[in-house]
């Protein structure tokens, strides 16, 4: 049976207000009946209904983070980041896949308004005009974590995507390459579009054209980066060098190559971006751009907290540093 306040309370000879008091820190309680309540909770086992404290207080300390892919190490390394920091703000976390479908996106986050969360961490590729018109309908603060929204003003974390592509890109060509490749993700998704900005702009700054033929689109996947390397190698006028907008597709990017006998980086150089764990994993170990997951995840977390509780919050579009980091893929 469960062991309700008004248990404890009776127990205590005390009122249910007072057990109230001692639950929740109030400091209002002499220290002798705020001794004798505590070891009566501890003796009957007694734990708060966090439901009803939330809906005493309008508070539930409940989160939700609603993310693409719990399975990608990419969004597990940044959900770890929103835990981490919610977790020492005492706050529970709702966890939610939205497998980047517009559908399940706004079912989530209406789900989430339901359970009474006090806040949401959004990551997402696209979102769509429905969701983003929510988002500023939304009762509750909505934090945007490694996400490029487009438009509208909703709290973001991010980092400057196009500026690190131009980057990675810009590596490259200093690396004698004239006309590096590109294996692009989905450009729908507009952080893969804000990559391919700052490829093209760094190509036709050194260029002065584009070959449309060293461009190839893939899904965000191992296979489709295998696919993409053996279709860059048949070409006659091979690229001597390959930029990959993630990691995932640049493992498959390399061993692509390896599979049909060409050397990384000897014959060919290739450069991936987010710099997760997998980057670390192939051999080569591969040269990335280091965009800081974890830290995305934690500084979105920590934006919420401040807007939940209605902190003084000098910039709401936060944008993190990144850097390259050279391996084994270049020379």
């Amino acid at each position: 049976m469960n062991v309700t306040i008004y248990d404890v309370a009776r127990e205590a000879n005390v009122s249910m207000a007072t057990v109230s008091r001692v639950v929740n820190g109030n400091p209002n309680v002499k220290p002798a009946t705020r001794k004798k309540v505590l070891g009566t909770i501890e003796t009957l086992g007694y734990r708060p209904n966090a439901v009803a404290r939330g809906l005493a207080s309008k508070r539930t300390t409940t989160v939700g983070a609603i993310i693409p892919d719990i399975s990608s190490i990419f969004f597990s390394e940044l959900a770890r980041g929103i835990e981490d920091i919610a977790t020492m703000y005492k706050y529970n976390m709702i966890l939610s896949n939205s497998d980047q479908n517009p559908d399940k996106e706004l079912t989530l986050f209406n789900s989430m308004l339901e359970k009474q969360v006090d806040g949401i961490v959004f990551m997402g590729g696209k979102i769509s005009e429905e969701l983003l018109q929510q988002f500023e309908k939304s009762p509750v603060p909505i934090v945007i974590a490694a996400t490029v929204q487009g438009t509208g003003d909703i709290p973001t974390v991010a980092i400057d995507y196009e500026q690190a592509a131009y980057e990675a890109t810009n590596l490259l060509v200093s690396h004698k390459h004239q006309h590096p490749a590109f294996v692009a993700g989905e450009t729908e998704i507009e952080t893969n579009n804000q990559k391919y900005k700052g490829y093209l702009r760094a190509v036709t700054e050194h260029n002065g054209e584009v070959k449309q033929e060293y461009i190839v689109q893939a899904a965000n996947t191992y296979d489709a980066g295998l696919k993409a390397a053996k279709q860059l190698a048949e070409l006659s006028d091979r690229p001597s060098a390959v930029f990959v907008s993630s990691d995932e597709m640049a493992l498959g990017v390399i061993h692509g190559f390896q599979d049909i006998g060409l050397n990384v980086p000897e014959d060919i150089e290739v450069v991936g971006y987010d710099n997760t764990r997998l980057a670390t994993m192939v051999r080569p170990t591969l040269s990335t751009v280091v965009q800081p997951t974890y830290d995305i995840g934690a500084v979105a977390m920590r934006l919420l907290t401040k807007l939940m509780n209605k902190e003084e919050v000098s910039d709401k579009h936060v944008t993190l540093p990144h850097r390259i980091i050279e391996r084994n893929s270049t020379k």
